[in-house]
């Protein structure tokens, strides 16, 4: 067994596509429109499906917001230099809500991110 995907609801389908590629550098995998259900599936990822898990982004037509809740944490992406993205993230208009640095009771560097929904990224910088 292995995990596929997990799924994510966004409100803007094109702000979440250009945050996951052109910010993340994800690639766009797979995408599909379901008319009769009105929801459009898109699947982001840094390799292939069969390779690795990835994102699904599923944008149900006409619903801008959702709320998130206090259950979800976070999506982990490793990261070669976390205060590099960091600064590759605010330049194109990204949000970090935590900069760059070791974590409070030990030494990985960590950051953190949101995306347009507000979903946090954490990344995780190689050792």
């Amino acid at each position: 067994m292995r995990i596929l995907h997990t799924m994510l609801r966004v409100g803007n389908l094109e702000k979440s596509i250009h945050f996951y590629t052109k910010i993340l550098g994800m690639k766009v995998l797979r995408q599909k429109e379901y008319p009769d259900g009105k929801f459009t599936l898109v699947f982001v990822g840094y390799q292939n499906e069969s390779e690795n898990a990835v994102l699904e982004l599923t944008y149900n037509w006409g619903v801008e917001k959702y709320d998130l809740g206090t259950a979800f944490g976070h999506i982990a992406i490793e990261i070669d230099n976390a205060y590099e993205m960091c600064e590759k993230v605010k330049n194109l208009g990204g949000k970090v809500t935590r900069e760059a640095g070791p974590m409070k009771h030990g030494s990985t560097v960590i950051a953190f991110i949101e995306d347009p929904d507000g979903y946090k990224i954490e990344f995780i910088q190689k050792k």
